[in-house]
């Protein structure tokens, strides 16, 4: 099966094959979705107002986010198309629509946590006002996604990675620094809740790392990249570097969600203030250091930025497979910055914004990942590349506790 429509990035990838290092890639671009502004207030609240108690929720996630995102990539490499467009030729139209709208619902609550938080780095970096630190985001992300189209995926690739390696340095410098208590990291590993507030906070952090707007750019990246292999010993060497690809660009992405929370746990439990993105940095700065609270800062911006211009390819991805549109990513981008700007402009808490974004992310797995798992199940969509019995049942295992967490959650928020 052969992909006949535009890839993501409007431009076709040449016909010659890459080798080693230069397989690698389209992870390190779905990776950003799991350390975006999100994930720090997800993070930075579980650490400073439970502990370590919530770790082993960010170990868990992680490792599912493994196994989802080489299934998202498997799927593309294979069949040649993403997963919005395998939907958008399997569905019917109202059902089609119906998952549209969910997916865009998803794609502008990432879109709204991508922004805040950029305009969050400046202010705390340059005392920017929030509006308008929103506007530069955007405007800064139209570049990223223009100079995408212009050069081409390797070079977006690059700047993405380069960002990544940016934020990586930003959230992980304060743990050189921190007085990490060894035993209670321990105990963190071990599944627990304190409360049912733990429970909410922990469907956040779940929906902060296992994204679903990653799950649907992922297959189109790899599609884009590598998506007409036919059967044979190139594919199975193509498969075999997706999962290097994807266990490397996701081992640091959770290695980053890791330390921000054990940063938050050792630093900030207990302290005023840390209710909030500029009070946890004030805290951090104050208890840590100010370099820190300044590479704090830093990273908190490149994650703005880079997760973004991530966010806006998903969303253009999820509207050309279900609805069979393209829209351009610039003109996207300016449509979807609205949403943010106008939340920033009325005053809302910017942290409290992000925390609730990711728990509507968190609605939004299931749908991404059933799917995900039942085509890459199907002889008949992947051929000699189907899921073996162990990862279908790993996959199903996945998809079941996500459903149950966000039922979990839908009981916890309606019984208050």
């Amino acid at each position: 099966m052969t992909d006949t429509a535009t890839p993501v990035g409007g431009q076709r990838p040449p016909g010659r094959r890459a080798a080693g290092l230069g397989l690698l890639g389209p992870a390190f671009v779905a990776a950003i979705a799991y350390v975006d502004p999100g994930n720090v207030a997800a993070n930075l609240t579980a650490g400073a107002r439970y502990g370590y108690l919530l770790l082993w929720v960010l170990i868990a996630a992680n490792a599912s986010a493994v196994v989802v995102q080489y299934l998202s990539a498997k799927l593309g490499i294979v069949t040649g198309r993403s997963l919005p467009e395998l939907l958008g030729l399997r569905m019917r139209r109202t059902p089609r629509l119906l998952f549209w709208a969910q997916a865009e619902v998803v794609a502008a609550a990432t879109d709204v946590a991508e922004v805040i938080g950029g305009a969050l780095a400046l202010h705390l970096l340059f005392g920017v006002p929030l509006v308008v630190g929103g506007l530069i985001t955007g405007v800064v992300s139209m570049a990223i996604l223009l100079l995408q189209h212009h050069r081409g995926a390797r070079t977006f690739e690059a700047v993405v990675t380069a960002m990544l390696a940016v934020l990586t340095v930003g959230f992980c410098a304060g743990l050189l620094f921190a007085q990490v208590s060894p035993a209670a990291l321990v105990a963190g590993i071990a599944p627990r809740f304190a409360d049912s507030g733990s429970v909410l906070l922990a469907a956040s952090m779940l929906g902060a790392t296992v994204m679903p707007h990653a799950v649907y750019l992922h297959s189109a990246l790899a599609r884009d990249r590598h998506g007409d292999t036919p059967v044979g010993p190139e594919r199975r060497r193509i498969l075999v570097a997706t999962r290097w690809d994807v266990a490397l660009a996701l081992v640091l992405a959770g290695g980053v969600n890791i330390a921000m929370l054990v940063l938050a746990a050792a630093t900030l439990q207990g302290v005023s203030g840390t209710d909030s993105i500029p009070g946890a940095q004030h805290a951090i700065a104050e208890n840590v250091g100010p370099v820190v609270g300044v590479l704090f800062s830093v990273g908190l911006l490149a994650s703005g930025l880079a997760s973004t211009s991530v966010g806006c390819m998903a969303g253009a991805e999820i509207m050309h497979g279900l609805l069979h549109v393209r829209v351009p990513l610039v003109v996207r981008r300016l449509v979807t910055l609205v949403p943010a700007i106008v939340l920033l402009a009325l005053r809302y808490d910017p942290t409290q914004l992000l925390v609730i974004s990711q728990v509507v992310l968190s609605f939004g797995i299931a749908f991404a990942i059933v799917p995900l798992v039942a085509y890459t199940s199907r002889p008949s969509v992947m051929g000699d590349d189907v899921n073996a019995l162990g990862t279908k049942v790993l996959a199903w295992l996945i998809a079941a506790v996500i459903v149950a967490l966000n039922i979990a959650l839908i009981v916890l928020t309606v019984t208050g």
